[in-house]
């Protein structure tokens, strides 16, 4: 007979060499049945978004006239300003910079997610995760991602369109490699976005309103991480304590790795401490949703 290993706080079971015990042989059907749960909910969220991709393009259509603006208005700068280069970038290499940052965006911008996981924890409706055998980052994970891919897919066109009409701001292509280093810094962007604005919208499980909270980091994340202008333009030590910080992983990184402007070593090191941003903010939101469910009490709702 197959010796067995019985532990003090659950049933026997199968022992592997040495003595070890073995997973129990519905552990990897278990996960796979719930990976299956979560790619269900993506598939159903991303057919809800499709649903309304009229709305999804009107709304990327009126996003276009901000950077029109954006455009003429660094336009007047350089003309004003009277130099070839500002912060190390060109006419050019501006316009072109505004214009990836738009994209960088379109990864790590989060609208609406951690304002609807306060309200979820001061409404009670947070109780529906809780009584359901589904994880609420993992389910918010599932519905993000199919947000992002409806509206990557309905702004593909427009996007196209615009960056073909100012293709002259562009000095060529980058190469194979600083093109994968792109996309990867993207998906990384993505990953940093959503775990950061998951971990604000856990704040709310200490207080009881946060709407000025958010609107306080939101408008500081606007300017610290790239997306109003270049980092490099602020003087020498506001632009490095700022490339130290997770921000500039949302909007200004991949536009910088895009344009040539980060290569060779700095662009491994920035790509690893991207990495370790993303998975520090990993960790922390799962650390604050399971410190907050200790003192969810599930008011309202």
């Amino acid at each position: 007979m197959r010796p067995t290993s019985q532990s003090a706080d659950g049933p026997a079971r199968l022992a592997g060499p040495a003595g070890r015990p073995r997973e129990p042989s519905g552990a990897a059907p278990s996960r796979l049945r719930s990976l299956r749960k979560y790619w269900r909910i993506l598939r159903v969220s991303l057919t809800e978004r499709l649903t309304y991709r009229a709305d999804f393009f009107l709304t990327t259509t009126l996003r276009f006239l901000p950077m029109v603006t954006t455009i003429l208005l660094w336009e007047a700068i350089f003309t004003g300003s009277r130099q070839d280069e500002l912060g190390g970038f060109s006419r050019h290499e501006m316009i072109a910079y505004l214009l990836l940052v738009h994209i960088s965006r379109m990864f790590s911008s989060m609208p609406g997610l951690a304002f609807g996981i306060a309200r979820d924890i001061r409404d009670g409706t947070l109780k529906k995760y809780l009584l359901q055998p589904i994880d609420m980052i993992a389910y918010l994970v599932s519905y993000r991602v199919a947000h992002k891919m409806a509206y990557i897919a309905t702004s593909a066109l427009p996007y196209g369109l615009l960056f073909l009409a100012c293709g002259s701001y562009f000095d060529g292509f980058p190469d194979a490699l600083t093109l994968l280093a792109y996309f990867v810094a993207l998906l990384l962007g993505f990953a940093i976005g959503f775990f950061f604005e998951a971990c604000i919208g856990m704040v709310g499980f200490w207080f009881l309103e946060v709407t000025s909270f958010l609107y306080v980091v939101n408008t500081v994340n606007f300017f610290i991480s790239g997306q109003m202008l270049p980092l490099d333009i602020l003087p020498p030590f506001w632009a490095t304590l700022l490339k130290g910080l997770p921000f500039q992983y949302m909007a200004y990184f991949q536009a910088a790795v895009f344009l040539g402007k980060i290569q060779g070593w700095d662009l491994v090191w920035g790509l690893l401490a991207e990495l370790g941003w993303a998975v520090l903010f990993i960790v922390l939101a799962r650390v604050l949703y399971r410190l907050g469910l200790r003192r969810y009490s599930a008011y309202g709702g």
